[in-house]
């Protein structure tokens, strides 16, 4: 029980310090930040059910004030901005990529680089378009939206590189720290 409150914890303070690299900003106020490269870290190390939990922590502190949303960004107006999809997918996404990464067998290099592939670039679009539709500009269709989200792509597929080799680096040094397998 100690030891997975540690890990969510951590994991949620990972999350908050990959905010704080560098990011680029796009069109409808998105940005590009290694926030995702946490959420799919939560999911190949933590699992479905910790994994989640870490993120919502991470949510649940942003949401409170402290400035750890990508642009130093807190409280709760972030969450009815054209980047809300993401925040509110961010969970969802884990949870997925943890339930890939529980059931799948296989190498866990490779099962952390599908995992993080299928389960966090869809769920997240999905969320992200549907809130860039909802809270960006009235202009912002649907097949707008979508046809934006192309530019995220290629930083997605590298940080479902990096979240497989971080995560099979740390199976062969800790074995036991890869919950997402106990």
């Amino acid at each position: 029980m100690e030891r997975n409150l540690s890990m969510i914890a951590l994991f949620a303070a990972l999350i908050a310090v990959l905010t704080l690299v560098p990011q680029i900003h796009l069109p409808f106020g998105v940005p590009i930040t290694a926030q995702g490269l946490g959420i799919m870290l939560c999911g190949t190390v933590l699992g479905a059910k910790r994994g989640a939990l870490a993120v919502l922590l991470y949510l649940a502190v942003a949401a409170m004030g402290l400035p750890i949303l990508s642009g130093g960004r807190g409280g709760l107006a972030p969450f009815f901005g054209p980047s809300a999809g993401f925040l509110i997918g961010f969970p969802v996404a884990a949870f997925v990529i943890g339930w890939i990464v529980e059931r799948w067998r296989a190498g866990i290099g490779t099962v952390a680089f599908v995992a993080s592939v299928f389960g966090a670039i869809p769920v997240l679009y999905a969320f992200g378009i549907t809130g860039l539709v909802l809270f960006a500009t009235k202009e912002t269709s649907f097949a707008t939206a979508t046809a934006a989200m192309a530019v995220f792509l290629p930083g997605d597929i590298l940080k479902a590189v990096l979240a497989a080799a971080i995560t099979r680096s740390l199976a062969r040094a800790r074995p036991q720290a890869i919950l997402s397998r106990a």
